[in-house]
């Protein structure tokens, strides 16, 4: 595992301005070209779906069936990921249109917009990768980290992962409920199902779309519609998982202790970003396809900047990164899930915690002097 030297008070504070530095450019410089950007993306959703669509109700035929089901997954996967994931960050709010506001879109997907802006922009974002905070740490069912406390039931990690995968949409929606605090006390069963309600309408409008509306428009061709929206939803859920977990449970990818908050600075919060994330290594539609979510550090440290940029803005923060002895997580997609893959496995197995890390500067002697 690569590691990142720990830095000094005045070293965390200059990495973070430099790092505020490169938002502060970009977010400077936003303005049409993302506009546009943004609305290709929007064209490309519609336009797959559309063609997927069309070309399923000749499912009888098998490349329409193949041809159908994959162009229904690609518009799928640019809605949840590129348009839908970014635009939810407010990522294009400056362009002032109801379309693209992050307080207001909505996605398809069951997970209601509403829970995805608390438990994702919010508490993921801010806590990242911080144990006891951040609920997406093996989404509450798998334990990816030597840091966590094992329990028996890791040892069905392998299975429950391949289970996550393939229902990542469905599942994704439940955890974002926290069902868990019903077994600490912190909600009731009251409070469980009146939160559910929007995910549960929002579940059945999903299904009575893909699984009862488009296959009965199908008339005789039912069969094939219904299994080309089935295949085209596990495509993307399949794609989804693999690019969220290869952005944040890789090999060198970090987990932290709860002190870490204490008094966090600004700094301090970027450090412990770019040391929780991982980059993936590709071309430019690799880049798309993934909600360039491939640029998961860049991702953490500017949630607000349009992702599209983030290319760009990774060729500085490797450069930031080297100068301050800073671990710069990248590789490629194969290499980087593999190593998901053996943390999976090689946790579910008992073995002790080890003890989690905490962000902390060394103070060097002109801070403490300035403090004294």
């Amino acid at each position: 595992m690569s590691k990142s030297r720990t830095l000094t008070a005045a070293e965390i504070e200059a990495f973070g301005a430099e790092v505020d530095a490169i938002k502060k450019r970009h977010l400077a410089d936003v303005g049409e070209k993302d506009a546009t950007y943004i609305r290709k993306v929007e064209k490309a959703v519609r336009y797959t779906e559309i063609a997927g669509r069309g070309l399923l109700m000749a499912g009888i035929f098998p490349p329409a069936f193949i041809a159908g089901t994959a162009l229904l997954g690609v518009s799928k996967i640019l809605d949840n990921m590129e348009l839908g994931h970014n635009v939810m960050h407010g990522q294009y709010d400056f362009m002032q249109d109801p379309r693209f506001s992050g307080q207001t879109f909505e996605w398809d997907t069951w997970c209601t917009a509403d829970n995805w802006r608390y438990s994702h922009n919010f508490m993921h974002h801010t806590y990242t990768n911080v144990l006891g905070k951040d609920h997406d740490i093996g989404y509450g069912v798998l334990r990816i980290f030597p840091e966590q406390k094992w329990e028996p039931r890791f040892l069905a990690n392998p299975v429950l992962a391949v289970i996550l995968a393939v229902f990542f949409e469905n599942l994704l929606a439940l955890q974002t409920l926290e069902l868990e605090k019903l077994a600490t006390g912190e909600k009731s069963w009251k409070e469980i199902r009146e939160q559910a309600k929007p995910t549960v309408k929002k579940g059945f409008r999903q299904v009575v779309k893909d699984y009862v509306f488009f296959p009965l428009l199908a008339g005789p061709f039912f069969l094939p519609v219904l299994a080309g929206n089935f295949l085209a939803n596990i495509m993307r859920n399949l794609w989804t998982f693999t690019i969220i977990f290869c952005g944040h449970f890789t090999e060198d990818s970090e987990v932290f202790a709860l002190e870490t908050l204490d008094n966090e600075t600004r700094g301090q919060w970027y450090v412990r970003q770019m040391r929780g994330s991982a980059n993936l290594t590709g071309g430019k539609l690799f880049h798309i396809m993934s909600g360039n979510l491939s640029h998961q550090i860049e991702h953490h440290l500017f949630p607000e900047v349009p992702a599209h940029r983030y290319a760009e803005m990774s060729v500085e923060m490797q450069e930031i990164a080297q100068r301050y002895g800073q671990n710069y997580n990248k590789a490629s997609l194969f290499k980087q899930f593999g190593t998901v893959v053996g943390r999976i496995l090689r946790h579910s197995l008992p073995s002790s915690p080890k003890k989690a890390p905490v962000v902390l500067a060394k103070l060097d002697s002109a801070t403490l002097a300035k403090a004294a």
